[in-house]
């Protein structure tokens, strides 16, 4: 099944004022063919930046090198360093596809699938460059996780791939453990006109660090058990749940199919049987399902899959639709948390 193109962006204004800058969000099926490359080309540099002129000095050069070889270039960043990057290209912005991250990355566990090798898996055989910002001041304490673990698995899901990712690091508003966690998962770091190679790198201690139990649930959210033979009373109850919530269509249907594929790979990989847990905060519906079972792939619903692979669709389904997705797994129960906003424009 196909999960549909990633929502479009909506910078009226900026478009306005920089008419020749291409924008357009990549779109894929869940079942691209999974193309090598070749050259074992693959950089990950954190850029470390205060103020707009530093993020120039750090990522205009950075564009232009690769235009220069023929390079495809993208820039996913959030909107108000869109605008500068732009404005700092002057003509040359015409030749970079830009994404808004806040939209297109709002949920982490999307960025490598639909963002990253969406790109590079849409210019086969060519060295690509992309310009990647997924943590700014903004992130909730509850998004932070999935954007440490998000980093630390580029390194994992582009070894051997001919791509150059560079990771902009905002030093004034950001905190100290975001910055050291940029040095854990980044194995080359700029800062100034200085690049040295990071000596606290080691992006598999982040993954491990990162699953941890999830928050508390709140006290009153609602609860049903499930297994193989209450899958249909399962998808009613979501509905029912989320509606008396405030979500409708086409959100509703979205959140069906999600907590639909969460609860079959809990029945059909894990223990046979689960619970999902439903409740309501902060204008998003949130759903958890706990089964049992282990994840031990890391990237699991966070790269694309091949055609003929037999499992694998569902996280990267629930990954492409959600808002946020949060994943714990220990040694023999799985945890899997998402959400929708309830509001259609958000």
């Amino acid at each position: 099944m196909e999960a549909g193109p990633l929502p479009e962006m909506d910078f009226a204004t900026f478009r306005d004022q920089l008419p020749a800058v291409r924008y357009g969000v990549w779109r894929h099926s869940d079942t691209i063919r999974n193309e090598e490359s070749v050259n074992p080309g693959f950089r990950h540099p954190a850029l470390f930046y205060s103020g707009a002129e530093d993020y120039l000095a750090g990522t205009v050069p950075f564009v232009h090198a690769g235009l220069a070889a023929g390079e495809p270039v993208a820039v996913a960043v959030p909107p108000e360093n869109l605008a500068v990057l732009a404005g700092g290209l002057g003509a040359a912005a015409g030749s970079v596809h830009f994404l808004d991250m806040t939209r297109v990355g709002r949920n982490p566990g999307r960025i490598i699938p639909g963002v990253l090798r969406a790109f590079a898996d849409a210019h086969p055989g060519e060295r690509v460059r992309i310009i990647g910002e997924p943590v700014w001041a903004a992130r909730t304490a509850l998004e932070y996780p999935a954007c440490a673990q998000h980093e630390a698995l580029i390194n994992r899901a582009f070894a051997g791939r001919d791509v150059e990712i560079l990771c902009p690091y905002d030093t004034t508003t950001l905190d100290d453990a975001a910055l050291r966690d940029a040095r854990a998962t980044h194995p080359v770091l700029i800062s100034g006109d200085k690049e040295y190679d990071s000596d606290e790198f080691d992006p598999d201690e982040v993954v491990a660090r990162y699953n941890l139990p999830l928050p508390p649930r709140p006290a009153g959210a609602a609860s049903l058990p499930f297994d193989v033979d209450s899958m249909a009373a399962l998808r009613r109850f979501v509905v029912g749940e989320a509606e008396r919530h405030g979500l409708r269509e086409p959100k509703l249907d979205n959140w069906e199919l999600m907590v639909d594929e969460l609860a079959t790979n809990a029945v059909r990989h894990g223990a046979g049987t689960g619970t999902a847990h439903l409740w309501a905060d902060g204008g998003r519906v949130w759903c958890e399902v706990t089964a049992g079972g282990r994840i031990d792939n890391p990237l699991a619903g966070r790269e694309p899959i091949r055609v003929d692979a037999e499992h694998g669709r569902g996280l990267l389904l629930v990954n492409h639709l959600a808002d946020l997705v949060r994943v714990h797994t220990g040694p023999a129960t799985t945890t899997v948390r998402m959400c929708l906003a309830v509001r259609l424009d958000d």
